[in-house]
């Protein structure tokens, strides 16, 4: 082998070890770094390309397009009102440049010409219970407590049970912790998403999973099984939506959920030994199935939600003189901008009655990030699953 050729050779073997832009072949702590000048398989652009002075640049081809814009999560980082627009060059492309942001990971969407859109150059999208939208990741200099690392994992099965409820097939993912013992009974978290979100949103945008590994390596969690359900059970757009998801959601657990997962894995099956959480309606859930529920749950995780009428919707629960007795934790929380802006309205409601009450529970808020996945992931590793299960 000549000088050019071992040349070439080790060109070669480093750049395969540095990994493409979006090459999808390790889980990368920093997939978006252009490392070899190459662009994403079908793609006709190298966007978005993420900086190690974590700005960010995106590039659109749309020659016969007359506006691009930026919509997103990172946009309330930026304290920028409304979408961000792009400038468009000679040679039709679109360009935007924004940043520097915080190490983390943001949704976000383009606008061309009026329509919302996920970013066709980016192989990182979201499969969602709405339509679809692009994944930003900015890395620090190395892999975040939302990362694979080199840890021991534990495994995510999917499920697929028939719900009498609902009258169908159903999915549910179910998280078993590294070194589990299908001997041992374990606790069960119940976790839900939002409005948009499908279980799986819980590993690719929540991180659950990886956080759950981290949490354990840290020894900062007990082990526990974490159940992903599905809490789609009538159409987000129905018209009596939030008069019938409450009672379709409860009768799914009481009928559907904790029987299967209580016959398929050893588990602590009382209410000390299960809890309940979900951001947004998720959340909302957690509140009006939960809390009526406390012979299934005695732990509760109210990520981003609350209610403005608590003392009509919670009547029971509120004058329980036992319920203290019965809740083992409790844990409310949301992002700093949610608890400056509208969304606090239903979480201030919700803590302004249980302070006058006398229901003991944590209040933590995260971060500057809104009602965004950024806050969720924050709160699940800062605040819900280190304290689980410590009573």
């Amino acid at each position: 082998m000549n000088k050019k050729t071992t040349v070439a050779a080790l060109l070669l073997l480093l750049a395969l070890s540095a990994g493409a832009q979006q090459s999808n072949v390790n889980l990368s702590y920093n997939p978006q770094k252009d490392t070899e000048g190459l662009i994403p398989f079908s793609a006709n652009l190298n966007s978005p390309q993420v900086n190690d002075d974590h700005t960010v640049l995106f590039r659109l081809k749309a020659p016969k397009a007359q506006s691009v814009a930026l919509s997103g999560a990172m946009t309330t980082i930026l304290g920028t009102r409304g979408n961000i627009p792009f400038t468009k060059g000679d040679d039709g492309i679109w360009n935007l440049t924004i940043g520097p942001l915080p190490v983390d990971m943001y949704q976000y969407n383009l606008v061309v010409d009026g329509v919302s859109m996920a970013d066709p150059n980016n192989t990182y999208a979201a499969f969602t219970a709405m339509p679809p939208y692009s994944e930003l990741i900015v890395h620090g200099d190395g892999p975040m407590w939302w990362d694979a690392k080199d840890v021991p994992h534990g495994s995510i099965t999917r499920h697929i049970y028939y719900s009498p409820v609902t009258e169908g097939e159903r999915e549910i993912y179910v998280y078993t912790p590294p070194m589990y013992n299908p001997k041992k009974k374990y606790p069960v978290l119940y976790l839900m998403g939002g409005s948009g979100e499908l279980p799986s949103n819980w590993m690719y945008d929540g991180r659950v999973n990886f956080i759950m590994d981290n949490l354990l390596a840290e020894g900062k969690a007990e082990p526990m099984i974490i159940a992903i359900v599905n809490n789609q059970v009538i159409h987000r757009n129905h018209p009596e939506h939030e008069k019938l998801t409450f009672d379709i959601m409860e009768r799914e657990y009481r009928e559907a959920i904790i029987p299967y997962i209580d016959s398929h894995y050893k588990t602590i099956a009382n209410p000390h030994g299960r809890a309940i959480s979900g951001l947004s309606m998720g959340g909302r859930h957690t509140i009006f199935v939960g809390f009526k529920s406390l012979d299934l749950f005695a732990n509760f995780g109210v990520l981003s939600a609350g209610d403005n009428r608590p003392e009509e919707t919670l009547t029971d629960f509120l004058n329980d003189p036992k319920v203290n007795d019965k809740i083992d934790y409790l844990f409310i929380g949301q992002g700093g901008a949610e608890e400056s802006g509208m969304f606090n309205m239903r979480v201030k409601g919700l803590r302004d009655a249980l302070d006058k009450h006398g229901i003991e529970y944590e209040y933590f808020c995260t971060g500057k990030a809104g009602h965004d996945w950024s806050t969720w992931r924050h709160l699940l590793y800062e605040g819900f699953l280190p304290n689980l299960w410590k009573k």
